[in-house]
Formats: C-alpha cells, structure tokens, sequence
C-alpha cells in the first residue's frame, strides 16, 4: 500500500475555503497558523481535492486541527471535522497491535509457524513465522499496487489463493521486504485464533474502547455525505477511484475513520511513554503497545521527508509492528507509517519520547503527505514545546552526588565505590591528572552537582564552576550494589 509523492501541475481545483479549530492554549496560535500554511501549499502543490490534519500532545489529545478542500469533486462538498477517510496501510497498526493483545493472552506465540494457525499455508509455507509476517520478512516480493486492489476479496477466494501456494521473491526471515499479503494473513491468524472476524476482533479490542465510534472498516457503516469520495487526477481532470468492499486484505488497509477518531488512537500511541521506572509496575497494555516500536531486519536509510529544497537529515529504519521505527537528528526515536491507496493518502508520525504526533488524511491517490507531517512536529520541536521526557532520578544515581563531589574536589576515586574494572581500566594516578587537567580549565566548582539521568544506572553530573561547567558520564555496574565501572569527564566553556 504505497505512499508516494507524485509532483502534478496545479489544475483547476473546486477548493473550498481551509478551516482550523482553535488551538488549545498550549498550542500557539502563530505557530497553528504555519502549520495551517504549510499544509495548504502541500496540498495545492500536489493536486489534492481535500484534506483534514491533527496535532496531537500526550495526555492533551487533539490540541489542533485543521481541513481544507473538497470532500467531492462532482458535489463540491467541502470537508469537514467529521468527513470520514480511508487510511489505507495506516491500518496495519491496528491489526498488529490486535496481533500482539492475542499473544499477550497465551493465544499465539510471535515465533509459532504461520501454517499453526493458517492450515493453507502448509506444505509451500512452512518455514513462515507469525514474526516475519509482522516485520515484513516473510519473502513474499513487494505488492504494491497490487495488493491494494485485492481488499474486497472475499475469505472463500483468500482460502484458495492460499492453497495454490504463493510464490517467494527471497527465503523467509531475510530482510524487510514490504508485503499486503503478509499482513492480510495476519488478519486470517487474528480470525482463526479469536473465533471473530478480524474487523470484529480490532473494532472490540481497539475502536470501541477508545470512544472511536466514526471508525470502521466497511464504506456502509459511513452516513450518506460523510464520505470524502476518492480521485485521482488524470488527463488534466478528476478522475473517481471505484469505492472497495470490505473484504480479507482490509486487514493490510482497510480502515475508514476521521480526524478526530484518529487522533485518539494517536493519543493512546503516545500515553504507552514513558515506561515505568525499573521495578515500578505499570499496566502491561502500555509495554504491549510500545513492541510496535520493536523493530526487525537490516536498517533502511532514508531522507527525512520535508518541503525545504534539501533534507537535512538522514533517517535510519526498521519496521516495527504496523509502523516503521527510526532515529531523527531533530525529533529522535520516531514512529511514523504512511497510507496509499486507489483515492486516498494519508501519513502519521509520533515523537513518542516527547510526547507529540501529527497526521495528515487526504483524498488523492497515493498523495502521500509525509513531508507536511513531519515539517509540523520539527516545527514544535524548534518552538520549544517538545523537549524530550525527562527519565526520572533512580537512588543509585541520586546517591552518587556528594561522592562524585568529593571525587572532582579531591580527586581521589576511591570516594566513589568502584567496580573491579575501574582501576584496571586506567589507575588512579591517570584518573587523578584527568581531574587536575579539567579543573584547571573551569576554577573552583563549590557546588555539589546537579544530576541528570540516562536511565536507572547511567547519567551525567554537572557542576556550575568559575569558567564554564564540567560534566561527567558516569556508568554503574550491573552489580547489587552501586559500583562504579565507567567515567568520562568534559568541560564546557562558558558562552562567549
């Protein structure tokens, strides 16, 4: 199901006027109004007839909303909060979420062989895992646009495509190979371990329990004149994409939601960060659905995508569970999955470790609106409004500050209980000339150190001194009792 940008020259769009709700008061307005903007040219730059795109901030849900454009091209509807949109492989994540809730239960094993719970799939599929099928691994070739067209098909003629046997482009378990067909089997395993429909089975454990009461994955459960029809622009004019019955692929693409509903699910993406502290307990649904983040395979690397003439940033990927999963030099870890499909295109993309997301729906074929996503979270990002989580102060870290103090002061390691390494690393008279040479560059540090923590057992202390500050890495032991096994010191001059 494919996301691709295609550069068109702008033809003569029935574009109706673009409304935006106002923004929540820790959203603001001038910077709603940029992203506004932005997504407006996006849209009138690639033919789209209609749009609607969310902001979303952990624990706030929606903090701003906008919509643009036309709903129907024949009708001149323009789109509205509540106007519905296919979002095509953005359904994936909802399927393997489901996936993971059933093997979370005992259910299914991730590495159970498909044909367990798919018996057609024996004797061509044995090698199969239920895990390839999650990462795209399992080596069936790219299917693209192909798969896209295969949604209504019904269970009877899946049973028997499954049968006949399909044909690998590269063994299993390889590399990241990305396949519809891999997760429309995953929706039969959804539907042969719950004894539901797979739509019944995600609706229940996904739809209902986040109040997303406009979301569905069949066009009839849609009110007459809440659909934002597909098209495709073709010949200098719009073109109707024919509507796709449910079907056994809707389980790769087949969800139709709003704006609205869709930035519940977004909320509920971003509520699973941050993770409980080391020894704290905290609802396993939360560590559930940040596996989708767990990725498999060999990393992609990709440019960011963005409306400025040159990305600035390369991206390294994997696919995780329903999303792709990488490293941003701005944003840092990032989820993020796009939505190709016959008459629609839509994007989402998470900062989960700050807490703020953002996705565009569209009614264009594969419109793709990555690059006005992810100019609207970099966007907050460069305003302030999303610094990452702090992790919080675990009392092995806290208790090393007046050690530490003492360490810098003296410089005598032996002040801070040590690992058998440390010393074997480098000596004490080595250690010590360390602290000489980075203290005659700051002056005097009175002041025990602030602390900051990288996770329970690794952080940075950092003193304020006469000429600037001094930091030091400290990394404990995986022993029972703090032990010191790694120290890394640098000075910070101070700004001119």
């Amino acid at each position: 199901m494919r996301a691709l940008l295609a550069p068109l020259a702008f033809g003569a769009l029935l574009a109706a006027p673009a409304t935006a709700a106002p923004p929540t008061a820790t959203f603001p307005p001038e910077l709603a109004a940029s992203i506004d903007r932005s997504m407006r040219e996006w849209a009138e730059a690639n033919q789209v007839p209609g749009l609607t795109w969310g902001i979303v901030k952990r624990g706030e849900g929606l903090v701003h909303s906008g919509v643009s454009g036309i709903a129907d091209v024949d009708a001149a509807h323009p789109v509205e909060a509540n106007t519905r949109f296919r979002i095509a492989s953005m359904t994936k994540a909802f399927t393997a979420l489901t996936l993971f809730d059933l093997a979370g239960e005992g259910r299914l094993r991730l590495d159970d062989k498909v044909a367990a719970h798919v018996p057609e799939v024996a004797g061509w599929g044995d090698a199969l895992t239920v895990t390839d099928l999650v990462h795209h691994m399992g080596g069936f070739v790219t299917d693209d646009p192909w798969g896209d067209r295969q949604t209504p098909l019904p269970e009877a003629q899946f049973s028997a495509l499954l049968k006949s046997g399909v044909p690998f482009t590269r063994a299993p378990g390889l590399v990241h190979e990305y396949s519809n067909l891999g997760y429309a089997l995953l929706g039969r395993i959804i539907r042969n371990v719950s004894g539901q429909p797979f739509e019944t089975e995600i609706a229940k454990r996904r739809f209902r329990p986040l109040g997303m009461a406009a979301t569905s994955f069949d066009l009839a459960d849609v009110p007459r004149g809440l659909l934002a029809s597909g098209w495709r622009w073709e010949d200098g004019k719009w073109q109707r994409e024919p509507d796709m019955a449910p079907g056994t692929f809707g389980a790769m693409g087949g969800v139709i939601t709003t704006g609205p509903d869709y930035a519940k699910w977004v909320g509920h993406l971003l509520s699973a960060w941050p993770a409980a502290a080391p020894g704290e307990a905290e609802a396993p649904a939360r560590a559930t659905v940040r596996a989708l983040l767990r990725g498999e395979g060999s990393p992609r690397r990709m440019m960011r995508p963005t409306q400025a003439a040159i990305s600035p940033c390369a991206v390294a990927v994997v696919y995780g569970g329903g999303l792709r999963v990488g490293d941003d030099c701005t944003l840092g870890r990032v989820a993020f999955h796009g939505g190709g499909y016959p008459g629609y295109g839509s994007y989402m993309l998470i900062a989960p470790e700050s807490g703020w997301g953002a996705f565009v729906l569209t009614n264009r074929t594969y419109a793709g609106p990555a690059a006005p996503t992810w100019d609207a979270l970099i966007a907050i990002r460069e305003a302030g409004l999303a610094p990452n989580d702090v992790l919080p102060l675990s009392p092995a870290l806290a208790g090393l500050a007046e050690p530490m103090h003492k360490v810098l002061t003296t410089g005598d390691v032996g002040n801070a209980g040590l690992a058998v390494n440390f010393l074997m690393d480098r000596d004490a008279a080595h250690r010590r000339a360390d602290i000489a040479a980075i203290t005659a560059k700051a002056g005097r540090c009175p002041n025990a150190p602030g602390v900051s923590a990288r996770g329970s057992l690794e952080g940075e202390f950092w003193w304020k001194c006469e000429r600037g500050m001094i930091i030091a890495y400290a990394l404990l032991a995986p022993t029972p009792t703090p032990q010191l096994q790694a120290l890394e010191w640098r000075w910070q001059p101070p700004k001119p």
